[in-house]
């Protein structure tokens, strides 16, 4: 037995990555998991292979840029568990193009994906998660407390899910809500594989890389502890802790480092 046994966790962007990583080790301790993403295909086939290992799981194809799409998946979690103990906002999305050359329904996109999904399956849980004094697990970056060069529209969504959710946490914390921030390094994912350029493509220009990367299976070890410990936010890799000083301490120099890092990716 351990403390997940039988507890509900829902992962949005669970077919894959990060999501699917958190979705494995909770499901290893006992947990029932529900499996959100709008990749019907994928989330179904990981339904079957975590099912295969003797994980309780349910795939729930969603779209969360779509308010209505959230709020039916959410019901139907609630419906089918009885409720929502842990909710993790894991899907996301990412841009990586000039502020100048880039389409303004490029931030609508991201903006919906990352900081309106969080809002709309957050804002359907909430009471479920009140009443179950539950956790919530928000998936930012780095780039949610440190600007990044040629992601203006990525760091805003990342920002605003900060501003939101540790907004929130003062709103929920006296009825037994915990909010825990990941702040996940370079992963080993597919996300950069579907970037976006600022015309709303996919971008062609490769992705710099400052350090070594991070496994999911890392990633969501540190989740599993983080929720345990109860942590405020969860800052994952070496370059990703000594940015965050660096930002807080020296601003200035850290500009300048990051911009000499990543500026080659604008100038292919």
């Amino acid at each position: 037995m351990t403390q997940f046994d039988g507890k509900v966790i829902a992962v949005t962007g669970a077919a894959s990555g990060i999501g699917l990583a958190i979705s494995e080790r909770f499901g290893r301790a006992g947990a029932r998991v529900a499996l959100i993403d709008m990749d019907e295909e994928g989330v179904r086939c990981q339904e079957k292979a975590l099912r295969t290992t003797g994980v309780e799981a349910t795939a729930f194809p969603c779209d969360i840029s779509r308010e209505e799409d959230c709020r039916l998946t959410i019901q139907s979690v609630i419906a089918l568990y009885g409720g929502i103990d842990i909710l993790v906002n894991n899907a996301g999305i990412t841009q990586r193009s000039a502020f100048i050359l880039t389409d303004t329904a490029v931030y609508h996109k991201v903006m919906a994906i990352n900081f309106f999904g969080a809002l709309y399956c957050t804002r359907e849980a909430i009471n479920s998660l009140i009443a179950r004094k539950g956790t919530i697990v928000v998936t930012s970056s780095h780039a949610g407390y440190v600007p990044l060069l040629g992601r203006t529209g990525y760091s805003a969504s990342k920002h605003a899910l900060h501003g939101l959710f540790e907004s929130l946490r003062t709103e929920v914390k006296e009825q037994g809500v915990h909010i825990m921030m990941l702040c996940p390094g370079f992963t080993k994912t597919n996300l950069q594989d579907r970037a976006l350029d600022g015309n709303g493509e996919v971008t062609r220009h490769p992705q710099s890389k400052v350090g070594k990367e991070d496994t999911p299976e890392h990633v969501a070890e540190k989740v599993f502890q983080g929720v345990i410990k109860r942590k405020r936010m969860v800052v994952l890799t070496p370059v990703g802790k000594m940015i965050y000083w660096l930002f807080r301490l020296a601003p200035g120099l850290y500009e300048t480092v990051m911009a000499n890092q990543l500026k080659q990716e604008l100038l292919r």
